[in-house]
Protein backbone atom coordinates (compact mmCIF):
# COMPACT_ATOMS: atom_id res chain seq x y z
CA UNK A 1 0.00 0.00 0.00
CA UNK A 2 2.84 2.23 0.85
CA UNK A 3 4.20 1.93 -2.61
CA UNK A 4 0.69 2.59 -4.12
CA UNK A 5 0.46 5.83 -2.63
CA UNK A 6 4.35 6.95 -3.48
CA UNK A 7 3.39 5.91 -6.81
CA UNK A 8 0.37 8.34 -6.68
CA UNK A 9 1.83 10.93 -4.91
CA UNK A 10 5.06 11.28 -7.66
CA UNK A 11 2.08 10.88 -10.28
CA UNK A 12 0.52 13.75 -9.09
CA UNK A 13 3.62 16.26 -8.67
CA UNK A 14 4.36 15.11 -12.33
CA UNK A 15 0.54 16.21 -14.07
CA UNK A 16 0.50 19.14 -11.64
CA UNK A 17 3.58 20.58 -13.19
CA UNK A 18 2.14 19.93 -16.76
CA UNK A 19 -1.04 21.62 -15.65
CA UNK A 20 0.90 24.22 -14.58
CA UNK A 21 2.69 25.23 -17.47
CA UNK A 22 0.06 24.19 -20.17
CA UNK A 23 -3.53 24.53 -18.29
CA UNK A 24 -4.43 21.07 -18.78
CA UNK A 25 -2.98 17.26 -18.56
CA UNK A 26 -3.13 16.58 -14.15
CA UNK A 27 -6.62 14.24 -14.80
CA UNK A 28 -5.11 12.96 -18.36
CA UNK A 29 -1.50 12.52 -16.62
CA UNK A 30 -2.83 11.01 -13.46
CA UNK A 31 -6.03 8.92 -14.46
CA UNK A 32 -3.93 6.57 -16.97
CA UNK A 33 -1.20 5.98 -14.53
CA UNK A 34 -2.72 6.02 -11.25
CA UNK A 35 -5.20 3.27 -12.08
CA UNK A 36 -2.48 0.50 -12.66
CA UNK A 37 -2.19 0.23 -8.83
CA UNK A 38 -6.34 2.32 -8.01
CA UNK A 39 -9.50 1.62 -8.59
CA UNK A 40 -11.47 4.27 -10.93
CA UNK A 41 -14.56 4.16 -8.21
CA UNK A 42 -12.21 4.62 -5.72
CA UNK A 43 -9.58 7.43 -7.45
CA UNK A 44 -11.66 9.35 -9.49
CA UNK A 45 -13.96 11.14 -6.50
CA UNK A 46 -10.52 12.16 -4.80
CA UNK A 47 -9.17 13.57 -8.37
CA UNK A 48 -12.43 15.61 -8.68
CA UNK A 49 -11.68 17.38 -5.48
CA UNK A 50 -8.37 18.66 -7.01
CA UNK A 51 -9.17 19.49 -10.11
CA UNK A 52 -11.90 22.01 -8.47
CA UNK A 53 -9.69 23.48 -6.61
CA UNK A 54 -6.61 23.47 -9.57
CA UNK A 55 -9.42 24.57 -12.24
CA UNK A 56 -10.60 27.21 -9.55
CA UNK A 57 -7.00 28.67 -9.29
CA UNK A 58 -6.20 28.68 -13.09
CA UNK A 59 -9.30 30.75 -13.46
CA UNK A 60 -7.87 33.51 -10.96
CA UNK A 61 -5.04 33.62 -11.99
CA UNK A 62 -5.74 33.48 -15.71
CA UNK A 63 -8.99 36.15 -14.82
CA UNK A 64 -7.46 39.10 -16.58
CA UNK A 65 -7.76 37.48 -20.25
CA UNK A 66 -11.41 35.79 -19.09
CA UNK A 67 -13.72 38.73 -20.69
CA UNK A 68 -12.14 38.05 -24.12
CA UNK A 69 -13.20 34.61 -24.25
CA UNK A 70 -16.33 34.28 -22.39
CA UNK A 71 -18.72 34.56 -25.30
CA UNK A 72 -16.91 31.58 -26.99
CA UNK A 73 -16.61 29.61 -24.31
CA UNK A 74 -20.72 29.99 -22.86
CA UNK A 75 -21.70 27.48 -26.05
CA UNK A 76 -19.75 25.11 -25.17
CA UNK A 77 -20.52 25.03 -21.55
CA UNK A 78 -24.16 24.34 -22.13
CA UNK A 79 -23.61 20.82 -24.00
CA UNK A 80 -21.08 19.83 -20.82
CA UNK A 81 -23.24 20.39 -17.51
CA UNK A 82 -25.93 17.73 -18.85
CA UNK A 83 -22.90 15.49 -20.46
CA UNK A 84 -21.51 15.89 -17.04
CA UNK A 85 -24.47 14.83 -15.35
CA UNK A 86 -24.96 12.04 -17.74
CA UNK A 87 -21.44 10.81 -17.44
CA UNK A 88 -21.78 10.87 -13.69
CA UNK A 89 -25.03 8.79 -14.11
CA UNK A 90 -23.60 6.23 -16.00
CA UNK A 91 -19.88 5.85 -14.05
CA UNK A 92 -21.14 2.07 -12.40
CA UNK A 93 -22.93 1.06 -15.57
CA UNK A 94 -20.70 1.92 -18.59
CA UNK A 95 -17.21 0.46 -18.87
CA UNK A 96 -14.59 4.11 -18.89
CA UNK A 97 -12.46 1.87 -20.67
CA UNK A 98 -14.66 1.71 -23.85
CA UNK A 99 -15.34 5.40 -23.84
CA UNK A 100 -11.62 6.38 -23.48
CA UNK A 101 -11.03 3.83 -26.74
CA UNK A 102 -13.56 5.73 -28.77
CA UNK A 103 -12.21 9.12 -27.60
CA UNK A 104 -8.44 8.28 -28.03
CA UNK A 105 -9.11 6.89 -31.37
CA UNK A 106 -10.85 9.55 -32.86
CA UNK A 107 -8.18 12.35 -31.02
CA UNK A 108 -5.28 10.77 -32.18
CA UNK A 109 -5.32 11.74 -36.34
CA UNK A 110 -6.39 14.99 -35.42
CA UNK A 111 -4.05 15.94 -32.89
CA UNK A 112 -1.14 14.31 -34.91
CA UNK A 113 -2.29 16.71 -37.96
CA UNK A 114 -2.45 19.55 -36.12
CA UNK A 115 0.99 18.67 -34.97
CA UNK A 116 2.06 18.61 -38.15
CA UNK A 117 0.59 22.37 -38.94
CA UNK A 118 -2.46 21.82 -39.83
CA UNK A 119 -5.63 24.02 -38.53
CA UNK A 120 -8.80 23.55 -39.50
CA UNK A 121 -10.72 26.20 -37.95
CA UNK A 122 -14.78 25.90 -37.65
CA UNK A 123 -16.74 28.91 -38.92
CA UNK A 124 -20.08 28.31 -36.92
CA UNK A 125 -18.08 27.66 -34.13
CA UNK A 126 -21.23 28.35 -31.61
CA UNK A 127 -23.36 25.63 -33.19
CA UNK A 128 -19.95 23.26 -33.21
CA UNK A 129 -19.50 24.07 -29.64
CA UNK A 130 -22.47 22.63 -28.10
CA UNK A 131 -22.56 19.28 -29.13
CA UNK A 132 -18.54 18.87 -28.42
CA UNK A 133 -19.63 20.32 -25.14
CA UNK A 134 -21.82 17.71 -24.74
CA UNK A 135 -19.47 14.83 -25.46
CA UNK A 136 -16.64 16.53 -23.46
CA UNK A 137 -18.63 16.74 -20.37
CA UNK A 138 -20.10 12.48 -20.83
CA UNK A 139 -16.47 11.73 -20.94
CA UNK A 140 -15.32 13.92 -18.20
CA UNK A 141 -18.26 12.24 -16.21
CA UNK A 142 -17.19 8.76 -16.50
CA UNK A 143 -13.29 9.49 -16.81
CA UNK A 144 -12.37 12.95 -14.94
CA UNK A 145 -10.36 13.03 -18.53
CA UNK A 146 -10.93 16.41 -20.46
CA UNK A 147 -8.03 18.14 -21.43
CA UNK A 148 -6.98 16.99 -24.83
CA UNK A 149 -10.38 17.10 -26.80
CA UNK A 150 -10.39 21.07 -25.20
CA UNK A 151 -7.05 21.70 -26.18
CA UNK A 152 -7.33 20.20 -29.43
CA UNK A 153 -10.64 22.45 -30.25
CA UNK A 154 -9.35 25.69 -28.79
CA UNK A 155 -6.04 25.28 -30.37
CA UNK A 156 -7.76 24.48 -33.49
CA UNK A 157 -9.58 27.84 -33.34
CA UNK A 158 -5.93 29.41 -32.88
CA UNK A 159 -7.03 31.48 -29.49
CA UNK A 160 -3.31 33.39 -28.22
CA UNK A 161 -1.59 31.30 -25.13
CA UNK A 162 -3.71 33.30 -22.40
CA UNK A 163 -6.94 33.23 -24.26
CA UNK A 164 -6.12 29.34 -24.36
CA UNK A 165 -5.35 29.00 -21.17
CA UNK A 166 -8.43 30.80 -19.62
CA UNK A 167 -11.16 29.21 -22.26
CA UNK A 168 -9.57 25.57 -20.55
CA UNK A 169 -9.94 27.22 -17.19
CA UNK A 170 -13.03 28.16 -17.49
CA UNK A 171 -14.52 24.89 -18.81
CA UNK A 172 -12.86 22.56 -16.56
CA UNK A 173 -13.70 24.88 -13.70
CA UNK A 174 -17.79 24.55 -14.38
CA UNK A 175 -17.06 20.83 -15.45
CA UNK A 176 -15.18 19.30 -12.49
CA UNK A 177 -17.79 21.52 -9.83
CA UNK A 178 -20.80 19.73 -11.37
CA UNK A 179 -18.73 16.30 -11.12
CA UNK A 180 -18.03 17.27 -7.65
CA UNK A 181 -21.75 17.85 -7.13
CA UNK A 182 -23.28 14.63 -8.75
CA UNK A 183 -20.84 12.41 -7.22
CA UNK A 184 -21.39 13.34 -3.78
CA UNK A 185 -24.94 13.02 -4.98
CA UNK A 186 -24.51 9.50 -5.78
CA UNK A 187 -22.34 8.84 -2.95
CA UNK A 188 -18.89 8.03 -4.33
CA UNK A 189 -17.17 10.27 -2.17
CA UNK A 190 -15.50 7.14 0.07
CA UNK A 191 -13.12 7.43 3.02
CA UNK A 192 -10.93 5.37 0.42
CA UNK A 193 -11.35 8.15 -1.71
CA UNK A 194 -10.74 10.89 0.93
CA UNK A 195 -7.99 9.00 2.11
CA UNK A 196 -5.85 9.97 -1.16
CA UNK A 197 -6.11 13.12 -0.85
CA UNK A 198 -2.63 13.65 1.49
CA UNK A 199 -0.95 12.21 -0.68
CA UNK A 200 -2.47 13.71 -4.07
CA UNK A 201 -2.53 17.46 -2.43
CA UNK A 202 0.98 17.90 -1.66
CA UNK A 203 2.14 17.38 -5.28
CA UNK A 204 -0.15 19.49 -7.01
CA UNK A 205 0.90 22.64 -4.36
CA UNK A 206 4.36 21.43 -5.70
CA UNK A 207 4.14 20.78 -9.14
CA UNK A 208 1.56 23.73 -10.24
CA UNK A 209 3.26 26.85 -9.69
CA UNK A 210 6.67 25.08 -11.18
CA UNK A 211 4.94 24.40 -14.18
CA UNK A 212 3.53 27.96 -14.68
CA UNK A 213 7.35 29.41 -14.27
CA UNK A 214 8.37 26.89 -16.34
CA UNK A 215 6.21 28.00 -19.20
CA UNK A 216 5.69 31.40 -19.05
CA UNK A 217 8.58 32.88 -21.21
CA UNK A 218 7.47 30.45 -24.11
CA UNK A 219 6.51 32.20 -27.24
CA UNK A 220 2.60 31.67 -28.40
CA UNK A 221 3.44 29.21 -31.59
CA UNK A 222 6.01 27.17 -29.33
CA UNK A 223 3.18 27.01 -27.00
CA UNK A 224 0.39 25.56 -29.30
CA UNK A 225 3.40 23.09 -30.49
CA UNK A 226 4.09 22.31 -27.01
CA UNK A 227 0.31 21.35 -26.44
CA UNK A 228 -0.43 19.40 -29.24
CA UNK A 229 3.34 17.20 -29.02
CA UNK A 230 1.93 16.89 -25.19
CA UNK A 231 -1.34 15.85 -26.35
CA UNK A 232 -0.11 13.24 -28.95
CA UNK A 233 1.85 11.55 -26.50
CA UNK A 234 -0.76 11.57 -24.02
CA UNK A 235 -3.48 10.14 -25.72
CA UNK A 236 -0.81 7.38 -27.59
CA UNK A 237 -0.15 6.36 -23.90
CA UNK A 238 -4.02 6.36 -23.32
CA UNK A 239 -4.61 4.67 -26.08
CA UNK A 240 -2.25 1.87 -25.98
CA UNK A 241 -2.85 1.50 -22.18
CA UNK A 242 -6.67 1.27 -22.54
CA UNK A 243 -5.85 -1.63 -25.58
CA UNK A 244 -3.78 -3.61 -22.51
CA UNK A 245 -6.51 -2.52 -20.05
CA UNK A 246 -9.27 -4.58 -22.82
CA UNK A 247 -7.14 -7.67 -23.48
CA UNK A 248 -4.47 -6.69 -26.07
CA UNK A 249 -1.10 -8.19 -25.25
CA UNK A 250 0.79 -5.01 -24.11
CA UNK A 251 4.06 -5.57 -26.40
CA UNK A 252 1.23 -5.10 -29.18
CA UNK A 253 -0.80 -2.40 -27.57
CA UNK A 254 2.14 -0.03 -26.67
CA UNK A 255 3.56 -0.27 -30.49
CA UNK A 256 1.15 3.06 -31.10
CA UNK A 257 2.87 4.46 -28.69
CA UNK A 258 6.20 3.52 -30.02
CA UNK A 259 4.59 4.51 -33.44
CA UNK A 260 3.64 7.86 -32.36
CA UNK A 261 6.41 8.99 -30.69
CA UNK A 262 8.48 7.94 -33.67
CA UNK A 263 6.18 10.40 -35.92
CA UNK A 264 6.04 13.40 -33.33
CA UNK A 265 9.66 13.52 -32.72
CA UNK A 266 10.01 13.67 -37.16
CA UNK A 267 7.24 16.63 -36.93
CA UNK A 268 9.49 18.28 -33.67
CA UNK A 269 12.46 18.42 -35.51
CA UNK A 270 11.21 19.52 -38.65
CA UNK A 271 9.21 22.81 -36.54
CA UNK A 272 12.38 23.51 -34.03
CA UNK A 273 15.31 23.41 -37.13
CA UNK A 274 17.83 26.54 -36.75
CA UNK A 275 16.71 27.16 -40.88
CA UNK A 276 12.89 27.48 -40.05
CA UNK A 277 13.11 28.85 -36.35
CA UNK A 278 15.17 32.24 -36.32
CA UNK A 279 12.64 33.64 -34.14
CA UNK A 280 9.08 32.78 -32.74
CA UNK A 281 7.50 33.99 -35.52
CA UNK A 282 6.33 30.88 -37.15
CA UNK A 283 3.77 31.28 -40.82
CA UNK A 284 1.35 29.11 -40.14
CA UNK A 285 -0.61 27.27 -43.55
CA UNK A 286 -3.43 28.27 -45.17
CA UNK A 287 -6.56 27.44 -42.26
CA UNK A 288 -9.39 25.46 -44.45
CA UNK A 289 -12.20 26.46 -42.85
CA UNK A 290 -15.35 23.96 -42.10
CA UNK A 291 -18.62 25.17 -41.99
CA UNK A 292 -20.07 23.41 -38.81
Amino acid sequence: MTTTLIVLALTSLGAATVNGALGYGYSSISVPVALLVIAGRVLNPALVIVEVVINLYALFWNRHAARAVLRRVLPLAAGLVPGVIVGALLLGHIAPASVKLGAYLSLLPLILLQAAGKRLPVRNEKTAAVPLGAGVGLLYGLTTISGPPLALFWNNQGLAKEEFKVALAVVRSIESVFALIMYAALGLFTTKSVGLLPWIAPGVLIGFPIGHALIKRVGVETFRRVCMSFDAWLVAFGLSRTLADLGVTPGVAYQVLVATAILDARLLWTFFRPARRESDQVIEPAALELAA
